[in-house]
Order: C-alpha cells, then sequence, then structure tokens
C-alpha cells in the first residue's frame, strides 16, 4: 500500500512538471521568443567575444557591440539579397507564365478536348446530357473555387499586413536585446546562478551541458541526413538529365529539413505539373525518386538521430512524430532531446523514472529524484 501511495505521488509529481513545461513551451515561450532568440544569439556569441577581448586587449562590452553589430548585418545583408533573388525569381516566372501556358498547356488541354469530343460524337445521348450536366457543374465549382481562392489571397495578405507593425517590434526587441545580454552576459547569467541551491545548480549546469551538447549533436545528424538527401537528389536528376542539377538538388534538400512538406513539396507538384504539360517518363522519374528518398529517409532518420542522442529508432520516431504534432519544426528537434535528457540523468542516478535493467531495485524505479548524499535535507 505505501508502494502504490508513493508510485501516485511521484507521478502526479512527473505529470505536473511535464504540464508545466509544455505550457511553458507553448505559451511562455511565444510571449519571450524575441528574448529567448537574444539569449541564445547571445550566448553563441559568448565565446568570440571572450576570444575579440582577450586577444586585442579591447573592452569586452565594446567588442560585444561589435560583433552583434556584425552579426546582425550579415544575417541581414543575407536576408536582403536572398529576397531580392526571389522576388526577381518570382517576377520574371509571372511573366513567363502566358507564354508557358500558350506553348505547354494549350496544346495538351486542345489535344485532350479533341479526343473527348470524337468520344462524346459516339456515346448515347442520354450520356451526353449527363457529360454535359456534370460539365456545367464543374464550370461552377471552378468559378466558386476561384473565387474563394481570391478571398483567401485577399485575407492572407490582409493578415501578413497586419502583422508587420508587431513582426516589426518583436525584432528591434530582438536585436536591443540582444546588445544588452552580450554585453552583460557573464554578469547576468552569474545573477541566475546565484538564486539557485547548491543541488539545483548541479542539476541545472548538467542538463545545460548535456543538452547544448546534444542539440549540436542533432543538427549533425541532420546535416549528415541532408547530404545523403542532396546526393540522391543530385544523382538522380543527373541521370534524368535535367538542368541545373547541383542547384536543384541543393535546394530540394535544404527543404526537405521542414517537417510536413519536405521533398514531397516540391517533387510532387513538379511531377503533376511534368504529367499535364505530357512529359508522363518524367513524370513517373520524378515520383520514383521521390519514393526512394523518403523510404530512405524514414529509414535512416531514426537510426542516425537515435544513435547520436542515445535513443531506440522507434522511441525517436515516435517523439519526433509527436513533437512535430505538438510544436512543429521545435517539437522536432526538441522532444528527442529531451526524452534523451531524461535518460540521461536517469543513468547518472539524478533522477529515477525509468528501470533500465532486472537487476536494479525496485526503489529505484519509483521515479524519484534524489540530491547528492552531501546535500542536507
Amino acid at each position: 500500500m505505501e508502494k502504490r501511495k508513493k508510485f501516485i505521488i511521484n507521478f502526479l509529481y512527473f505529470a505536473i512538471i511535464i504540464a508545466a513545461v509544455f505550457l511553458a513551451l507553448q505559451f511562455a515561450l511565444t510571449l519571450l521568443f524575441p528574448f529567448v532568440a537574444a539569449l541564445f544569439i547571445a550566448y553563441i556569441l559568448k565565446h568570440p567575444i571572450r576570444f575579440v577581448s582577450e586577444k586585442t586587449r579591447l573592452p569586452r562590452r565594446l567588442v560585444a557591440v561589435l560583433m552583434v553589430l556584425i552579426f546582425y548585418g550579415t544575417i541581414g545583408t543575407f536576408l536582403v539579397l536572398a529576397s531580392i533573388r526571389a522576388f526577381s525569381f518570382i517576377s520574371d516566372l509571372v511573366q513567363q507564365l502566358p507564354q508557358i501556358f500558350r506553348i505547354y498547356v494549350n496544346p495538351v488541354l486542345g489535344d485532350l478536348f479533341v479526343e473527348l469530343e470524337r468520344a462524346l460524337e459516339q456515346a448515347d445521348p442520354t450520356i451526353l446530357d449527363t457529360v454535359d450536366y456534370l460539365w456545367g457543374q464543374f464550370m461552377q465549382s471552378l468559378r466558386s473555387l476561384v473565387s474563394n481562392l481570391s478571398l483567401s489571397s485577399m485575407e492572407a495578405i490582409s493578415g501578413i499586413a497586419s502583422s508587420l507593425p508587431m513582426l516589426f517590434i518583436k525584432l528591434v526587441l530582438m536585436v536591443v536585446s540582444t546588445f544588452f545580454i552580450a554585453m552583460d552576459y557573464d554578469r547576468l547569467t552569474a545573477f541566475c546562478m546565484r538564486q539557485l541551491n547548491g543541488w539545483a545548480r548541479d542539476i541545472f549546469l548538467q542538463v545545460k551541458q548535456y543538452v547544448v551538447g546534444t542539440l549540436f549533436v542533432c543538427i549533425r545528424s541532420y546535416a549528415l541526413i541532408m547530404s545523403i538527401t542532396f546526393a540522391e537528389l543530385f544523382l538522380g536528376f543527373t541521370l534524368f538529365r535535367i538542368d541545373f542539377a547541383l542547384l536543384l538538388a541543393l535546394c530540394i534538400a535544404v527543404f526537405d529539413i521542414l517537417p510536413v512538406l519536405g521533398t514531397g513539396g516540391i517533387m510532387i507538384p513538379w511531377a503533376v505539373i511534368t504529367a499535364i504539360l505530357g512529359d508522363y517518363p518524367m513524370a513517373l522519374k520524378l515520383i520514383g525518386l521521390y519514393i526512394f528518398i523518403t523510404i530512405v529517409r524514414n529509414i535512416i532518420e531514426p537510426k542516425i538521430v537515435g544513435s547520436q542522442i542515445g535513443l531506440h529508432p522507434v522511441v525517436t520516431l515516435v517523439s519526433m512524430f509527436a513533437g512535430v504534432q505538438l510544436f512543429g519544426a521545435v517539437g522536432l528537434f526538441g522532444f528527442p532531446i529531451g526524452l534523451s535528457l531524461l535518460m540521461h540523468l536517469n543513468r547518472t542516478g539524478t533522477i529515477k523514472i525509468f528501470r533500465l535493467s532486472d537487476n536494479e531495485d525496485s526503489d529505484s524505479s519509483d521515479g524519484s529524484i534524489k540530491p547528492p548524499a552531501n546535500e542536507e535535507e
């Protein structure tokens, strides 16, 4: 009876902790995102700032300001150039759409209508009436679809325009916060650490060290997956004799990292458009390449990510799926890392949640958190 009561208490304890973490990630992180992003950038720049300050003998605050300026200047320049290039590409594509429709799409539709007319000439009059009715319904649905798309586009544009002021405010807050945090990073972190007692400080440092290391390991794992996808795409495009195979493979491989969309976000529409234009062999090749890449990724992703962060492939796959459903791209990385952290703390004896072997004492699986032996209770 005592063990059951202890189990229920510990279960409720961890349920409350998990719920608090979930709410913090779901709501607090959204509200405090500019400051969290500023803290993350300041942490990245911490070592370069310290290195430059020690080598040049310049004040750390001055070096911090210069490094933050260089960082945002580089990122801003890259984004501006990429936006200009993307806008130019989209403008050229829109200007060429009538020519593309006239040269490629119109002949295909014309041949299709001719074949349809020939088939209907020999059909039963009742079938002709049914086809005529269905065609009218199709055109009405098409007009409704176009109207709805226009309204949706206007609403989307209006929503984006209305969100621009808040986005600008968040961006300004992030930049300004980065300057202040980078200049006083050591003082701020020392103040926060002083608020923790010895045991909590030890756990925090252990969590920080493991999470940072696991995060870079996770980034390395996905870089490997992206490299494999790039090699598959480049080889396939080269065999298919597609122009700009290297550039296309690189762009799709980067796009493949995004959850939900992935390679299919480009390959499937490309194959459909190619089939509409009448090039059925190329459409089948693109679909086959997409299926092959998807199968390979679903096989290697849990193994590579799981082996790098110390999780079983099935556990990694489940945590990635749950993370994407709950938090999107953040959950894709965060859930496997969080589960790996729990396993690490369990192995080191900081917490006891999982029973890793049959030889472990039953008391070690009660879900308890035990402070170090030298810590007074």
